[in-house]
């Protein structure tokens, strides 16, 4: 496998609330890719941050009675607590309120400009005669004229459909609830439309791995056709504009925002001391995946690239987007409104950040709606995690009176059953089929747990000692080696496991040989039962 510059960007949660259970089951697929493509020996910068601009932070700020700032400070605060607990691996979790992201993306934003892809239009825009300010599509309440939702006009809560200008002619101010009227307002456009054909060509090549939803989204608008979009909003909370003329006025937030996954990896690597166009230019064996909700797909499948095309400065473009459906709570959609989501900073600290990881990945929604519920996570700790997992450990590693495991030879039965499982991993992997991934590493713990079931070593420490000795080896090796493994799965499970065995502490995709004896001390159980509540 040649080394690869590879970016993984996680989708940027916006700072009004905490983030909860679906979040996280939407953006673990970019720890897994990260965490394996490390072990690989590639060269890979994984990068998200806060997103603290925009309606919704205002909203929240005017709500509390707080500046937006005092918002978003306090709530990245809990969405960097939640992630670390979650161990994400990000080597640079930033926001959008840096001085540093806000100037990088000043001066994109100039440039694209100065390349005449941005330009001034007047048009009507929907005006509250009450509030006396035009909204933005946020501040809106419509009913979907595609599917009959109720929801806010920046894009249908029900079917994704992004409303127009006319479909906001009769809508309602959200913070006043009175009806808005249609007024002439200037601002500044991105010429979505002029790269069309590049997008469909760059698409068409690089989809075969997407998720089906980021390719019938994705497809959908652009058979529709693009349409060009406003970049600039009458806010007073956000990025400035670079423009003589709109000093008062602020960056539309996901220009600002998908932005970010290049502001993000040029800061790591200037901390770094490495070259961020090694990750972001082409002809520099570099790759690209964008990872996100399904809510999200066209901005990172073709507003992102249309702005990194708009720039004219050779950049490489996302390759792959890896768009999950949504998470259900106790058979219930996510909804703000019921505040179902179950804040993801409470849950991790009731139960084992492994546990909670490996039960989204093997159960979330990758390719379609998934439930979660208290008894299915119980389930599949109590079930695969402890009596599966955690028992072939348990009784392994602390067999009664063995102190150390003694060096023998490996099983060409046992050695090939690894190999085989490094490969089938990392192909799941490769193919973003993580569950899979997880099924197929749970296979080498099922044939560990028979082999050793089938040697009984149990009876052969009585009759045969040296048969012992090596049974107990090659299940202490395929140990070793379930700590590469399962490390893009549950990570901390995996660092105990390497600890407890005097392992390197970092992970690599080759099997493992213990060419020495291994004192054993101060084992404990990897997982504990839980109990349905």
């Amino acid at each position: 496998m040649d080394k690869k510059n590879i970016v993984i960007g996680g989708a940027w949660p916006y700072a009004n609330s905490d983030i909860h259970l679906g979040h996280i089951a939407g953006l673990i697929s970019g720890d897994v890719l990260a965490r394996y493509f490390r072990a690989n020996g590639h060269n890979v910068v994984y990068v998200s941050g806060t997103d603290c601009h925009g309606t919704p932070i205002t909203e929240r700020a005017k709500k509390e009675k707080k500046s937006p700032k005092e918002i978003a400070d306090y709530y990245d605060a809990r969405d960097r607590e939640a992630l670390k607990e979650f161990e994400f691996s990000y080597d640079l979790y930033t926001n959008t309120d840096t001085d540093f992201h806000k100037k990088e993306v000043m001066k994109m934003f100039k440039k694209i400009y100065d390349n005449g892809y941005i330009y001034e239009k007047v048009e009507p825009q929907p005006y509250c005669e009450n509030c006396h300010k035009f909204l933005s599509d946020r501040e809106i309440q419509i009913t979907c004229p595609k599917c009959g939702t109720e929801t806010k006009a920046e894009q249908c809560d029900g079917c994704q459909y992004v409303p127009t200008i006319e479909d906001m002619k009769d809508g309602i101010c959200l913070e006043c609830k009175t009806k808005t009227v249609l007024k002439d307002n200037k601002n500044l456009y991105l010429a979505l439309s002029k790269f069309q054909k590049e997008i469909e060509e760059h698409t068409n090549k690089t989809n075969v791995l997407w998720r089906l939803n980021a390719k019938n989204e994705t497809a959908k608008y652009l058979k529709q056709g693009l349409v060009d979009r406003a970049v600039t909003r009458d806010l007073d909370w956000g990025v400035d504009i670079p423009v003589q003329g709109y000093e008062d006025k602020k960056m539309y937030v996901w220009i600002d925002a998908v932005l970010g996954y290049t502001t993000a990896t040029k800061k790591w690597c200037e901390d770094n001391k490495m070259n961020w166009e090694d990750f972001w230019k082409e002809g520099n064996n570099n790759e690209i995946y964008m990872v996100h909700g399904k809510d999200n797909i066209v901005f990172h499948s073709i507003i992102l690239n249309a702005l990194l095309l708009a720039m004219k400065e050779n950049y490489h473009l996302v390759d792959t987007i890896v768009s999950s459906e949504y998470l259900n709570i106790n058979d219930e959609k996510i909804s703000k409104s019921k505040g179902n989501g179950i804040p993801a900073i409470e849950l991790v600290k009731q139960y084992n950040p492994d546990v909670l990881r490996f039960h989204l990945i093997n159960n979330g929604p990758e390719k379609k709606d998934s439930n979660f519920t208290i008894d299915q996570l119980v389930a599949t700790n109590n079930g695969e995690l402890l009596n599966k997992f955690g028992n072939l450990v348990n009784r392994t590693l602390k067999f009664k009176g063995i102190e150390e495991i003694k060096a023998k030879s490996l099983d060409n039965e046992v050695e090939n059953k690894i190999k085989e499982t490094y490969e089938n991993v990392g192909k799941a992997i490769e193919k973003l089929e993580f569950k899979e991934a997880s099924d197929k590493a749970m296979e080498l713990v099922e044939f560990a747990n028979k082999y050793y079931d089938d040697k009984q070593p149990w009876v052969q420490k009585k009759e045969n000692i040296e048969e012992f000795d090596k049974t107990i080896y090659n299940c202490t090796v395929i140990i070793a080696n379930l700590s590469n493994i399962f490390e893009p799965f549950m990570p901390a499970t995996c660092e105990k496991i390497r600890k407890y065995l005097h392992l390197d502490e970092k992970c690599s995709w080759n099997l493992i040989k213990l060419d020495s004896d291994i004192k054993l001390e101060n084992i404990e159980p990897l997982f504990t039962r839980l109990e349905n509540n």
